[in-house]
């Protein structure tokens, strides 16, 4: 099937030296998808090249601009937002990094408009998912950290921290994204919890993640802290109050 009806949404910060390289590798894979760039700011021109590059690629690449550094999950709802209101069917999260292969977004997306399901992410702990180039104590700590949320929230997804994701318009449009607190990796989390929480059906596509090889990481202590205590707060939250966006009751007169 082809990949239509589809925005892909990419947040940057200083990924000048990858951006060229990764838009030309989408369009040339699927010439009908269209881009959204959600840009804090970045220093080294990010968004004056996006600018040039929208003059090659007219009505499919877009470019949010906002001031500064605001977080990764700020840009994503920023993204989702823009997305929703010019009714796109399916809408991905996607690095910039080249950690996620393009070449995957055809799977994913397949999974969603042929499989039935409502939501696919990009997995590297499902039987023929990898990572290749991460030192052996970092795939220790995303492996087990997922193990750690699974325990927590009782979520039955293996790559609970994935950043690769095909969302189906229902879910974000079931998803009240105020409620949705968390900025940093936590941010993965929790959109995952909210759309598992109310019922949504989930499907794992492996993948082959690769770190980064230009440009630098954004990981922190502080983004890994806040996804480790914000997994607890996360779970009570889904006990004491619902992800879903709430109706306004009609008004007759």
């Amino acid at each position: 099937m082809e990949v239509t009806r589809t925005l892909i949404i990419i947040p940057t910060y200083n990924e000048l030296e990858n951006i060229s390289r990764l838009l030309n590798e989408i369009f040339s894979m699927y010439p009908q998808v269209h881009v959204l760039i959600v840009d804090d700011g970045s220093p080294d021109g990010t968004a004056r090249r996006i600018k040039e590059l929208q003059k090659q690629f007219p009505g499919r690449l877009f470019l949010e601009e906002r001031n500064g550094k605001q977080g990764l999950g700020t840009a994503y709802i920023c993204g989702f937002r823009w997305g929703l209101a010019r009714d796109y069917d399916y809408l991905f999260e996607m690095d910039a990094d080249f950690s996620h292969p393009a070449k995957s977004i055809q799977p994913l997306f397949n999974a969603c408009a042929e499989g039935n399901y409502d939501m696919s992410i990009g997995s590297r702990y499902v039987k023929g998912g990898r990572v290749l180039n991460w030192p052996a104590d970092r795939v220790l700590m995303s492996y087990y950290a997922s193990v750690y949320v699974r325990m927590i929230t009782w979520m039955p997804i293996q790559d609970t921290t994935a950043g690769f994701i095909c969302y189906s318009r229902k879910v974000l449009e079931s998803i009240d994204l105020d409620q949705i607190k968390f900025v940093g990796y936590a941010f993965q989390i929790e959109m995952k919890y909210a759309a598992y929480s109310l019922g949504f059906r989930i499907k794992e596509v492996p993948i082959t993640f690769v770190d980064r090889v230009e440009g630098n990481s954004k990981m922190s202590s502080g983004i890994f802290k806040e996804a480790v205590t914000g997994v607890l707060k996360m779970r009570w939250h889904g006990i004491s109050h619902s992800y879903r966006k709430k109706v306004s009751p009609l008004h007759t007169t």
